[in-house]
């Protein structure tokens, strides 16, 4: 796999973004709204306008010297850019002899995906003409995700510090002139509001087949979504190949190969692949072929899902396939589980399993509880993780309050729900000091078959109620943990995987997406109802 990361400034979804430098910035007011200009990657700056639709001014791609243009309108895309500053002119479409030429050779593949998808020729290094875009990287010291899209005298460059603010760029062209529009004349200035934003798939309970994922990733890219994250193991089937651990394999699953392939093609579209294999709950897979580790009750009952934590070797297959796995997914980020294991949720833990009430005492000292060793556990998985220099994250319901062992600091917290046993606001963690991604179950769970009082999320409701900081139910934080919550994931959980079919879950997962890409991507309120904005989802495709 080639390596694409070293002109990124940091890899896009860094946690360690800049926020937008404001400087010699023009504030203009428009439908109600202050936008402010700051220092983008062109180096520019200037007024700004408001919404409106991207209408074709005219077909023609070089300016006419008697002809008057009226001013441009902002350009309609989902997400929708966040600056422009409006210009006077023709603007752009692709034509007959166009081109998409780059100044800078790691910009190939942008270069040669834009070129194929708008039926132009890739022109390799070289300056822009009448006609062309130019794609170009920028040496300032800008966002790795920002980027400025310039259409003037009929051409249009795109410059970007990184590759993936020029990446999207050309998702912002790819929907301005979709359906034979128009790129209006002017200047864009872009950048995300939230460095993580995600998508989820379990296809541990569902196999999803590998041409259907990259459909996704592709539909991801376009959206800028920089995260799919895929939980592939768990109590029905564990999906990917395994040459370290072959027995627990499913025979339904995907080989290293279509692994390889999903990965190529999403590194793409500046998406990391965040693998889960979730432990120490949620591994009937793996227990199936290794019985001898199943936890068991003073009455031998099993207990569905759960590993023996007081067994060494129920830590050493986990940290094999912990392993494996680092090696064939070479993403920043990694998520550890932590959620639901069962032995915390019987009436007396410590009666139920005295196994593990021992081996907590043994390990962490006499006041210890079996709270305390699974925290252990997931610390320990953190550690095995940490030397594949990976920042890592578990859910919500990992992550106990008080006891003797705390989950290490640099976890971030994946807060999914408050139903569980000892449930704690998201303000605990982050008074705590602790990152959080909003997996909220009440805006962003899709569950097939919709049980235990699950609702298919609606994109409206997204779009109208949702923001970042609404973390758990339908109340947010304070506004003062806003940088702490470093972006949100829709996911998708397959409890009853008959109950849609792969089409069915494209098509339901469609406007929740787009509404989530836009609530991540601009802080403000939007500036379209929910019937113009899905109109507008209908026009682009």
């Amino acid at each position: 796999m080639v390596n694409r990361r070293r002109r990124r400034h940091g890899e896009a979804g860094s946690v360690d973004r800049k926020p937008l430098l404001v400087g010699a910035g023009v504030v203009a007011v428009a439908a109600g709204a202050a936008l402010t200009v700051g220092l983008w990657p062109s180096g520019e700056s200037g007024a700004s306008s408001g919404g409106g639709s991207a209408l074709a001014p005219a077909p023609s791609t070089t300016p006419s010297p008697s002809r008057t243009y009226p001013l441009s309108q902002t350009p309609r895309t989902i997400p929708a850019v966040r600056d422009h500053t409006p210009a006077r002119g023709p603007g752009w479409r692709p034509a007959k002899g166009g081109r998409v030429v780059v100044g800078d050779k790691d910009l190939a593949d942008e270069g040669q995906l834009l070129a194929k998808e708008l039926k132009l020729a890739y022109g390799g290094e070289g300056e822009p003409r009448a006609g062309d875009v130019g794609l170009s990287l920028t040496d300032e010291d800008a966002d790795a995700e920002s980027y400025t899209l310039t259409v003037k005298d009929g051409q249009v460059r795109i410059s970007a510090a990184a590759e993936a603010g020029v990446f999207y760029g050309t998702r912002t062209l790819k929907q301005e002139v979709h359906g034979n529009a128009t790129a209006p004349e002017g200047v864009v200035r872009d950048s995300p509001a939230k460095p993580q934003r995600g998508f989820m798939l379990d296809i541990a309970r569902k196999p999803f087949s590998a041409a259907w994922i990259e459909d996704r990733i592709r539909e991801l890219g376009d959206l800028k979504y920089n995260e799919l994250g895929l939980h592939f193991s768990d109590d029905q089937s564990f999906r990917i190949a395994s040459d370290s651990h072959p027995e627990v394999v499913s025979e339904e699953h995907l080989t290293k190969a279509e692994v390889r392939r999903i990965l190529a093609l999403a590194e793409s579209r500046h998406i990391t692949v965040v693998p889960e294999i979730d432990s120490p709950g949620h591994l009937g897979a793996v227990i199936a072929a290794h019985p001898d580790l199943q936890l068991r009750n003073t009455q031998g009952v099993a207990t569905r899902g759960a590993i023996d934590i007081s067994e060494p070797a129920a830590a050493k297959i986990v940290d094999e396939l912990l392993h494996e796995y680092a090696d064939l997914f070479p993403g920043r980020y990694w998520h550890l589980g932590a959620d639901e294991y069962q032995a915390l949720t019987v009436a007396n833990p410590a009666s139920s399993y005295p196994q593990l009430a021992t081996a907590a005492k043994k390990a962490y000292g006499s006041d210890a509880g079996i709270a305390d060793l699974a925290t252990g556990w997931l610390n320990d998985r953190a550690d095995a993780m940490r030397g594949h220099d990976r920042v890592l994250r578990a859910w919500n319901d990992g992550f106990f309050a008080g006891g003797a062992v705390q989950a290490d600091d640099d976890l971030q917290v994946a807060y999914w729900t408050g139903k569980e046993i000892g449930a704690r606001e998201p303000a605990e963690y982050l008074r705590a000091g602790r990152r959080m991604l909003n997996y909220n179950d009440e805006y962003l769970y899709y569950v097939l078959g919709q049980p235990n009082a699950f609702v298919y999320p609606d994109g409206r409701r997204i779009y109208e109620q949702w923001t970042p900081l609404v973390v758990r139910g339908t109340k947010p934080v304070s506004k003062e943990y806003d940088d702490q919550i470093l972006g949100a994931s829709f996911a998708v959980w397959c409890d009853l995987a008959g109950s849609q079919t792969q089409d069915q879950v494209a098509a339901g997962i469609r406007m929740p997406l787009r509404a989530l890409t836009q609530k991540l991507w601009d802080p403000r309120t939007p500036a379209s109802s929910w019937a113009d904005f899905k109109g507008l989802a209908e026009k682009l495709g």
